[in-house]
């Protein structure tokens, strides 16, 4: 199924193990009835009799055909590399936050666009580089360690109410997918992604303005109160998605290197969560 996530929203975002999971699939050894050892090591070869002892040790004694064994991805493999990935976020942020001069903004934009560059490649990509992705958020984190730097700096302790902010967004999302009380449908899909496309195109615009002159503050008052907390409703909205994608994947039995996608589509989450959460608390606390 094809996901909405702007990261998973390519056709073929996760690569399929050739011969895994392939109900009604041509060409099958041993047909939907027939040997289920049938076109493996194990298979008994035409003619003969029956396995003998030595062949039925061989089989019962070989290595399991899991996913270790397949390099099929799994849920271990997507938990290890997300936080692989967050890891490094945090890492580039605590540099950027201890060696960059609270003024100068420029490295924290030109760390910014080319995050949004090499997030662009790693999206568009058919195979996952791991180095993309932790160069992704190696980028992404020095451009948020400076932008946090500056926000704690004006409303000290924003960066650890953000950081917890998150975790309990990410904590109830988690919580409502697998209770089974949302249900991620195409219709779900279409009119949240219309909604997030929107809400991106307007920020965009207005940086723009602003970076002209002109432009809303959307970090303060009550506009900026909305802004975050729809923002903050759209970043759960692709974390649903990415639960949803993760699951299909699994079940699909992607390549293990997949998991390195979802590593990336959770992080673009978690990180777009932040940013609007930190909106969100800046607004409620004002001049503070």
């Amino acid at each position: 199924m094809r996901s909405s996530n702007p990261v998973f929203s390519r056709e073929g975002s996760f690569t399929r193990e050739p011969g895994y999971a392939g109900f009604g699939t041509s060409g099958q050894a041993g047909g939907p009835y027939g040997n289920p050892y049938a076109g493996t090591q194990y298979a008994q070869p035409q003619g003969q009799g029956p396995l003998t002892d030595d062949q039925l040790h061989q089989m019962y004694g070989g290595p399991s055909a899991g996913p270790a064994a397949t390099g099929r991805m799994t849920l271990d493999d997507v938990v290890a590399r997300t936080a692989m990935t967050l890891l490094t976020v945090v890492v580039a942020g605590a540099v950027s936050w201890l060696t960059l001069p609270f003024e100068n903004y420029g490295f924290a934009i030109g760390a910014s666009l080319v995050a949004a560059i090499v997030g662009l490649v790693v999206q568009f990509r058919e195979k996952i580089s791991p180095a993309l992705v932790l160069a992704y958020a190696a980028f992404q984190g020095f451009a948020l360690g400076a932008t946090t730097h500056v926000l704690n700096t004006i409303w000290s302790g924003i960066a650890i109410q953000a950081v917890v902010g998150t975790a309990v967004v990410f904590g109830a999302t988690l919580y409502v997918y697998k209770s089974g009380r949302l249900r991620v449908g195409s219709k779900y899909r279409r009119i949240g992604l219309a909604i997030g496309l929107g809400f991106s195109g307007l920020l965009l615009i207005n940086c723009i303005a602003w970076a002209f002159g002109g432009g809303l503050n959307t970090w303060g008052g009550p506009l900026g109160f909305g802004i975050g907390l729809l923002g903050v409703a759209i970043g759960a909205f692709y974390l649903t998605l990415d639960f949803s994608e993760v699951e299909e994947a699994i079940a699909r039995g992607a390549r293990q290197e997949e998991a390195w996608r979802a590593a990336f589509g959770l992080t673009f989450s978690l990180v777009w969560i932040y940013v609007e959460m930190m909106r969100l608390i800046a607004s409620l606390r004002g001049d503070d």
